[in-house]
């Protein structure tokens, strides 16, 4: 049987630098029976076929015949393609197997899946960043649409810009249009400073809300642009109402981007994948101006068309817009702690004993655009005593009790809603000036356990606390609460760090809003 070792058209040898043994595979020396083997691989031939089921011959001698070509345990990736390494006892190759054995004949329908899953795959390396979460892609696909029709709106509401511009002012002169359209762009920067420097904290603990909230803004702003043909006459009114909601839009979309790729990133590719949300951007949006040029050649023909075309399309766009930024954002999982997000975990970990992912705090934290969610009986705060708010005699001997060596200490305060005015009683944790993050993680998890007890036995802890005769009595049954639930708390810190790691959180730092950044300092008089 005459062997022979056919190679791939993408094989590449890597002759070694030392010759170890020159042999020659022919008839004549055929290969020893102990070293039989089946296995596909290219060779080495002029013809289109490819030796499948390689079967040597039984050895006729008695001397052992040259060295096995064989497949080394090496395997490489790349762009795509599958390649092993092969030994043929001479040289080093490199042969693409995809799919297994090479296979040189014309099949119409393998070729093409062939050339689908190799276009596909470059279109992959350049949308794509190579390390991201599994979550990424469906976040993309709404991305895909947000920026879309996002961007076919623009489009259509700058034309509409223009022609107000065009009849407002038909005849004055062109710098008169050109002084109107500066003044809306800098009264719009200026509002974005404005905005920037006042919210500056919330674009890390209310990310999702506050991006949301200004997409919003941003949709409204596109309607009030797309009625200034209507309204000439106000047009600087009207355009720099716009350019300011649009600016202040633009800050929080740049302020949270680097938040919102870091979430992504699972290998530190934060640049990476920065620079892979800039070309899909671009893409996106090209696509879209796509989209409004086709809407415009459609109804070239009639000018009472084009220009009803704008309030016609202008619902339907921004709905589907804001409806794919709403979903893209509901498959943002950050990975970092604020407030909310630390006590959704803590619940978790009280109340069914485990440390909940990012994904399911996300998903449980929501959006919450409207701000309607109740935090229920006991909410828990961070921050401090409010003299505005009815405090309890119970805080203020709590109060009276703190140590030097506390660098928090807890207290219920009485607060009225905002909406209905009604009565309610919380708890608060005041942290002082040089607490270590795991103090606020240890305060909040003595806070949760503090709630659950209160809750088990609500009507009990409510008179005592309204018990004026009583407040010796109140006082040692609030110190009690809170030296059990500390204990329970400390106990269980270690394996709570410890599981929060392995899942990804992020726990070196809690993002906290400013009101929650107040620090109380101790006096020891």
């Amino acid at each position: 049987m005459q062997s022979a070792f056919y190679t791939a058209s993408n094989s590449h040898q890597f002759p070694l630098p030392r010759k170890i043994h020159e042999t020659q595979f022919t008839a004549q020396r055929p290969f020893p029976k102990k070293l039989k083997t089946c296995f596909k691989a290219p060779t080495f031939t002029n013809s289109l076929r490819t030796s499948i089921g390689y079967e040597p011959e039984e050895n006729l001698g008695k001397e052992p015949g040259p060295a096995t070509p064989g497949r080394l345990p090496v395997v490489i990736r790349r762009s795509g393609r599958v390649s092993r390494y092969f030994w043929d006892g001479s040289c080093l190759q490199l042969v693409g197997v995809d799919g297994g054995a090479a296979s040189f004949s014309f099949n119409f329908e393998d070729g093409f899946r062939k050339l689908y899953r190799i276009c596909s795959l470059a279109v992959r390396d350049f949308f794509i960043p190579k390390q991201v979460s599994g979550n990424y892609m469906d976040y993309v696909k709404w991305k895909f649409l947000h920026r879309v029709f996002s961007s076919a709106l623009q489009v259509l509401a700058t034309q509409a810009m223009f022609r107000a511009i065009g009849i407002g002012y038909s005849r004055s002169l062109p710098a008169a249009a050109a002084l109107n359209w500066l003044l809306k762009e800098g009264l719009g920067r200026l509002s974005r400073c404005i905005y920037t420097a006042s919210l500056a904290s919330a674009f890390d603990t209310n990310l999702k809300r506050v991006r949301f909230s200004t997409s919003v803004l941003f949709s409204l702003s596109l309607g009030v642009e797309l009625l200034t043909p209507a309204f000439p006459q106000y047009f600087l009114v009207l355009a720099s109402l716009a350019n300011m909601a649009k600016q202040i839009s633009l800050a929080c979309y740049l302020a949270t981007g680097s938040a919102v790729h870091r979430s992504f990133a699972i290998a530190d590719n934060l640049g990476e994948v920065s620079a892979k949300a800039q070309i899909q951007t671009v893409c996106f949006d090209n696509l879209g101006l796509l989209l409004a040029a086709l809407l415009n050649m459609l109804f070239k023909n009639s000018q009472r068309l084009q220009t009803a075309l704008p309030f016609f399309v202008y619902p339907i766009f921004s709905v589907i817009d804001l409806f794919a930024i709403y979903q893209g954002l509901q498959h943002v999982h950050l990975q970092t702690l604020t407030k909310d997000r630390l006590e959704i975990l803590l619940n978790t970990w009280i109340e069914l004993g485990y440390v909940p992912a990012p994904a399911e705090v996300s998903k449980e934290e929501g959006i919450d655009f409207l701000r309607r969610k109740d935090k229920g009986l006991w909410p828990i705060r961070i921050g401090y005593l409010d003299p505005k708010n009815q405090i309890p005699v119970l805080s203020m001997m709590t109060m009276r009790s703190t140590s030097g060596e506390d660098y928090y200490f807890i207290s219920m305060e009485i607060f009225y809603t905002r909406i209905r005015r009604s009565r309610r009683q919380g708890i608060l944790i005041c942290v002082r000036e040089g607490a270590s993050t795991t103090d606020i993680v240890m305060g909040l998890l003595q806070a949760c356990y503090i709630r659950k007890s209160l809750l088990m036995n609500k009507y009990r802890w409510e008179n005592l606390f309204d018990a004026g005769d009583e407040l010796e009595s109140a006082l040692k049954e609030w110190s009690k609460l809170i030296e059990e639930c500390k204990r329970r708390a400390q106990g269980d810190m270690c394996l709570l760090n410890k599981q929060m790691l392995t899942l990804g959180w992020a726990t070196k730092n809690i993002l906290l809003s400013s009101q929650e950044q107040i620090r109380y300092s101790f006096v020891d008089d």
